[in-house]
C-alpha cells in the first residue's frame, strides 16, 4: 500500500494560515502493470490503457507533487441564511454545522447569502508524463474509474477548431442548450471566463453574446488554423514536418481574453507505415492540466479531432502522444484522487476505442460522427459513479 503525506500538506496549509485539510482514506494500492495495463490478483489485464495511466499520473501528483504557495483562482463557496463570526472564522449553516474558513479567506456578506472565496491550491509535477496511445491498435485514453462526457469533449474541440468561435451562445446551442434568447443565461462551463468589464458586466460581442475574447476559437479563426496548417497542407505535401498548430499568441493576448489556452499545440506527422498503410500521427502539448477534472477529457477530445482530420485526408489514424508540463490537482480534489485510485476498473469484454463513421469533410462533421465502441457506460455508472470536483474560479 501507498499513502499520502497528508501531514506534510496540512503543515503547510497551517503555516500559510489555512485550515487544515481532512481526508477519507489516505492510503491506496500499489500500482501493478502488465504491458501498460492495470491487473487484477490473478493476473489479467483489466480495464483500459487510460485507466492505467490516470493511475499512474495520479499517484506520481500524489507522491511528488509540490503545493503552490500563491495560487490564481479561488473557490467560492455560498451559503444561504448562514452566519459569520468573523473573529472565530467561522460559517455557521442554517442547520447549525459550522465550517472554519481561511484566514486568507474573503468573505461576502450579502441579505441572505454569505459567498467565501478561498485559495484553490494545487499540487503540480512539471516533468516525467508523456502518453501515447496506438489508435491503429484501438488503444485510447477512455476510462472506467468515473464516468466521462464524450460528447460534450468533441463539442468543445470543434468549437475551436472547425467553427472558429468564441460565441457562449453558440456553444450552449451545440450542446443543445437555448437559454440565452429565452433568460439570458449561459450553461456551459466557460461561463465563468466569459470576458467582463471593470465592473463585472459581461460584455457582448456583435451578435449581443457572451464570449471569450481573442483566444480559442478567435485565434483558430484568425488564422483558419487547422484548415490551411494542417490539411492543406498535409494535402500538398504529405511528408512535410511543419503542420502545426499554435493558440498560444501573444499578440492575440493584448487584446480581451477569457483563460488562456492550456491544450495549445498541436503537432501532425504522416508515417508511411511498413505495413504499406499511410498513418496521421499526432501530439498534443498542454501547458497546464487540471488532471482530475479534465486529463480524461482534453486527451478524448483531441483524439477526437485527430480521427476527424484522418478520416478527411484519408489517412489511418497513429499514435495520439500526450504531453503536458504542469500537471495538477486541487487540494480539494484530493480525496477524490484517492478514491479512484482505490477503486478497480470496469472489466472490459472487448476494448473501448473512438471510431470515426463514413467519410465526411472535417467542416461538415458533427461530435456524434466519432463513435466509442465497446465501451461499458452503464456498468462504469453503477460501479464507478461519478465523482464532483469543485473548480477553482
Amino acid at each position: 500500500m501507498k499513502e499520502f503525506n497528508l501531514d506534510r500538506l496540512n503543515a503547510k496549509k497551517i503555516q500559510l494560515g489555512e485550515v487544515p485539510i481532512k481526508l477519507v482514506k489516505t492510503t491506496y494500492p500499489d500500482i501493478v502493470l502488465n504491458d501498460g495495463y492495470l491487473v487484477d490478483k490473478y493476473g489479467n489485464k483489466i480495464g483500459t490503457k487510460g485507466d492505467a495511466n490516470t493511475k499512474i499520473v495520479l499517484d506520481k501528483i500524489l507522491q511528488k507533487g509540490c503545493l503552490d504557495n500563491v495560487p490564481r483562482p479561488v473557490y467560492k463557496d455560498k451559503y444561504k441564511d448562514a452566519k459569520y463570526y468573523k473573529d472565530d472564522l467561522i460559517i455557521v449553516t442554517k442547520d447549525g454545522r459550522e465550517i472554519p474558513i481561511d484566514k486568507t479567506a474573503k468573505v461576502f456578506e450579502m441579505d441572505d447569502l454569505i459567498e467565501v472565496h478561498s485559495l484553490a491550491h494545487t499540487l503540480s509535477i512539471n516533468t516525467g508524463i508523456e502518453l501515447t496511445y496506438d489508435l491503429s491498435e484501438l488503444e485510447s485514453p477512455l476510462i472506467t474509474l468515473r464516468p466521462i462526457a464524450t460528447k460534450t469533449s468533441g463539442d468543445e474541440v470543434l468549437e475551436i477548431y472547425q467553427k472558429e468561435s468564441n460565441d457562449l451562445v453558440e456553444f450552449d446551442e451545440m450542446l443543445g442548450i437555448k437559454t440565452w434568447e429565452k433568460d439570458g443565461k449561459i450553461n456551459n462551463w466557460w461561463k465563468d471566463w466569459a470576458i467582463r468589464d471593470a465592473d463585472g458586466e459581461l460584455i457582448l460581442n456583435e451578435k449581443g453574446h457572451p464570449f471569450k475574447g481573442a483566444c480559442y476559437g478567435e485565434t483558430a479563426r484568425r488564422r483558419h488554423m487547422i484548415y490551411t496548417q494542417v490539411i492543406d497542407q498535409i494535402r500538398t505535401n504529405p511528408d512535410g514536418r511543419r503542420n502545426i498548430t499554435d493558440l498560444w499568441q501573444m499578440d492575440d493576448f493584448k487584446e480581451p481574453h477569457a483563460l488562456k489556452p492550456c491544450a495549445f499545440l498541436t503537432i501532425w506527422n504522416v508515417r508511411r507505415g511498413w505495413d504499406g498503410e499511410d498513418y496521421l500521427d499526432m501530439t498534443m502539448v498542454q501547458r497546464s492540466s487540471d488532471f482530475a477534472t479534465a486529463g480524461c477529457i482534453n486527451q478524448v477530445q483531441y483524439v477526437m479531432l485527430q480521427l476527424m482530420i484522418a478520416k478527411e485526408l484519408g489517412l489511418k489514424p497513429g499514435y495520439f502522444t500526450w504531453k503536458p508540463v504542469n500537471v495538477q490537482i486541487y487540494d480539494r480534489h484530493i480525496n477524490q484522487c484517492i478514491e479512484m485510485l482505490n477503486r478497480t476498473p470496469v472489466d472490459c469484454k472487448a476494448m473501448p476505442t473512438l471510431k470515426a463513421h463514413a467519410h465526411k469533410k472535417f467542416k461538415n462533421m458533427k461530435s456524434t460522427d466519432i463513435y466509442i465502441k465497446n465501451y461499458p457506460k452503464a456498468k462504469i455508472k453503477k460501479k464507478n459513479p461519478q465523482l464532483k470536483f469543485p473548480l477553482g474560479i
